[in-house]
């Protein structure tokens, strides 16, 4: 009796726990059914996938969509398009939204929010704050929660928790795998007179590695105290790196594309304002020192942190410009160019954006291609050489710091849930977004 499905993808080069082989990928029901070769099988649709490689879906832990309140830079809808152009398939929204995702009655309006009108596939943070501390357990569990979010250096929002006594309550109430932007505020407080007006090169200077580190290591401290899992988001400085490399029982780390990619005092002269982040790029040596901890498997997932501001907003004077820039959409092919120039494995890429995220936040479903997964595919051609541009940008902020680079590698289809939603360069299917499922979300 010959199968059928609803859709075959034929003749791609797979890359899964089986390594990577031409291999055919058979969908039912928004999930992978089979995987080949499956010379016999049938379909309703098959797909020429020849000369392509097929991911997992690639999953962002880490972006900044702006709704509610902030839809001016940003919403939902615009941010997940750029998510699906970019081959990102899910992603983690974070909580310093107008107003902050910090009750269970915000967090359920984001999801209905989201729910058919993103794109990708979503969770969201709750925001950890001293007032919600006694309802962290019951956050954690909710429909589409991603876990507990905590500043602990001010970043965009009013989400800070800057000191131990309060940061202690909030991880030892803590019971998934929570994220932390690790930045000591009495230092950066103490320093803001390193800041140059008009000179974003002084970012670095502020921001420096010691605040960075204090805090890194502070949260290291309690998460091995009280035994629970943290997560520390965009590591930036090689002193973070060194240290979590010996701190790895309890603490996961995120890395991000453009501390990859970009170095100062280049990326200030040729980007000013536009390339302000928090934590900041900082120089080579800083750089070497996050590749070292990919290359050594300390890192153990990419986020893209996308935060978008207006053009107005990134071209105010320093220090009153806006920190952040773009990413989700040029995660894959900003990384995939990095895989071509040898500097990490395909295999890697996949583990730090697919298999990473799965592991450890326990998604339900996903970072696999195995048969009963969803069928959430990032399908992308090595060989193909595109310059990234302003106009490509599915973003409202219509910006990328990347503009006029010219990459090989790029994403060209993306599946969500067996649902062919982007391919080669066009959206061509309605939004149909849904919450990421976790083994300690809500039953």
């Amino acid at each position: 009796m010959t199968a059928s499905y609803d859709l075959i993808l034929k003749g791609g080069t797979v890359v899964n726990h089986d390594g990577e082989a031409v291999r055919d990928i058979a969908i039912t029901d928004g999930r992978i059914a089979d995987l080949g070769p499956l010379p016999h099988a049938k379909a309703a649709e098959v797909v020429d996938a020849t000369g392509l490689h097929i991911l997992p879906g690639v999953v962002d832990s880490q972006v900044h969509f702006r709704e509610p309140g902030l839809e001016h830079k940003e919403d939902l809808e615009s941010g997940s398009r750029a998510a699906v152009m970019g081959g990102v398939t899910a992603v983690f929204e974070m909580p310093n939204t107008k107003p902050l995702t910090t009750t269970a009655e915000l967090l359920a309006d984001k999801v209905r929010r989201a729910r058919n009108r993103m794109f990708c596939d979503f969770a969201f943070y709750v925001g950890g704050t001293r007032e919600n501390v006694h309802d962290i357990p019951a956050l954690e569990r909710l429909e589409g929660s991603a876990g507990i979010k905590v500043f602990m250096g001010s970043s965009t929002g009013d989400l800070l928790v800057d000191d131990e006594s309060s940061l202690d309550r909030i991880i030892a109430r803590i019971s998934r795998r929570a994220a932390f932007h690790a930045e000591d505020e009495a230092r950066l407080v103490s320093r803001m007179g390193e800041r140059v007006p008009g000179n974003p090169s002084s970012h670095p200077v502020w921001r420096d590695e010691e605040a960075a580190v204090i805090a890194t290591s502070r949260l290291a401290r309690l998460a091995e105290k009280h035994r629970r899992r943290v997560h520390v988001l965009h590591i930036s400085s090689a002193a973070e790196m060194t240290y979590l490399a010996g701190h790895k029982d309890w603490v996961s780390v995120e890395v991000t594309p453009h501390h990859l990619t970009l170095a100062a005092p280049d990326c200030y002269e040729r980007l000013g304002t536009y390339a302000q982040m928090n934590p900041p790029v900082r120089d080579e040596r800083h750089r070497e020192a996050i590749w070292w901890g990919v290359r050594s498997g300390v890192v153990d997932v990419l986020g893209s942190d996308h935060a978008p501001h207006t053009r107005e907003e990134k071209d105010h004077s320093y220090p009153g410009s806006h920190s952040g820039m773009t990413g989700v959409q040029t995660l894959v092919p900003i990384m995939l160019d990095h895989v071509n120039a040898g500097r990490l494995s395909l295999q890697r890429f996949v583990d730090l954006t697919s298999h990473g995220p799965q592991r450890l936040f326990g998604m339900i479903g996903k970072g696999r291609i195995a048969a009963g997964y969803d069928a959430d595919l990032t399908i992308v051609d090595l060989k193909r050489r595109e310059t990234i541009t302003h106009a490509w940008m599915e973003s409202r902020a219509g910006w990328t710091p990347y503009d006029g680079k010219e990459v090989t590698g790029w994403p060209v289809g993306t599946f969500v849930r067996g649902r062919r939603v982007m391919w080669q360069g066009e959206i061509i299917a309605p939004a149909a977004g849904q919450p990421v499922r976790f083994l300690e979300g809500q039953v």
